[in-house]
C-alpha cells in the first residue's frame, strides 16, 4: 500500500504534467498565430522568412495536439499522450544540442540553444515520471 508521501508525489507529476500541457497549448497557439514573433523572442532570427514561419507553425501545430490531446485525454489515453509527449522532448532536446554547429550558415546562439535543451530536457524528465507513475502504479 502507499504512503502519504508517495501519493503526494503522484499528485504533484500529474499536476505539473498538467501544468506542461496547458503551457504546451499557450505556447503552440502563440506560435501559430504569431510565428515571426516568436521566432524572434526565441532567438531564431529577425526578418521575414517564409521557411522558418512554416517550420514555426508546424512546430505549434504538434505542441497544441500534445497538449490538448493529453489535457483531453483520461486514464489509458492519458498515459499514451505522456509517452509521446516524453519521445516528442526527447527529440527535442536533441536537435537544440546538434542545431549548435552551423552547417554553412549561422548557428542558433549558445543562449537560445542551451535554452531549449533545458526545457526540453525538463519536459523529458517531468514525462518520464509521470510514465514511470503509470507503469508502477
Amino acid at each position: 500500500m502507499a504512503d502519504v508521501t508517495e501519493v503526494r508525489q503522484a499528485d504533484r507529476v500529474d499536476a505539473l504534467m498538467v501544468h506542461l500541457a496547458r503551457g504546451r497549448v499557450a505556447l503552440g497557439a502563440a506560435a501559430f498565430l504569431a510565428p515571426g514573433m516568436t521566432a524572434r523572442v526565441l532567438g531564431l532570427g529577425k526578418g521575414p522568412d517564409a521557411g522558418r514561419d512554416m517550420a514555426t507553425r508546424l512546430f505549434a501545430s504538434r505542441e497544441i495536439a500534445l497538449g490538448a490531446g493529453y489535457l483531453l485525454g483520461k486514464g489509458q489515453a492519458r498515459s499514451a499522450w505522456a509517452r509521446l509527449g516524453v519521445a516528442v522532448d526527447a527529440l527535442d532536446a536533441i536537435a537544440s544540442i546538434k542545431s549548435r554547429r552551423a552547417r554553412g550558415g549561422p548557428a542558433v546562439p549558445l543562449w537560445a540553444a542551451a535554452a531549449f535543451s533545458a526545457v526540453a530536457l525538463g519536459a523529458t524528465g517531468l514525462g518520464a515520471a509521470k510514465v514511470a507513475k503509470d507503469l508502477t502504479g
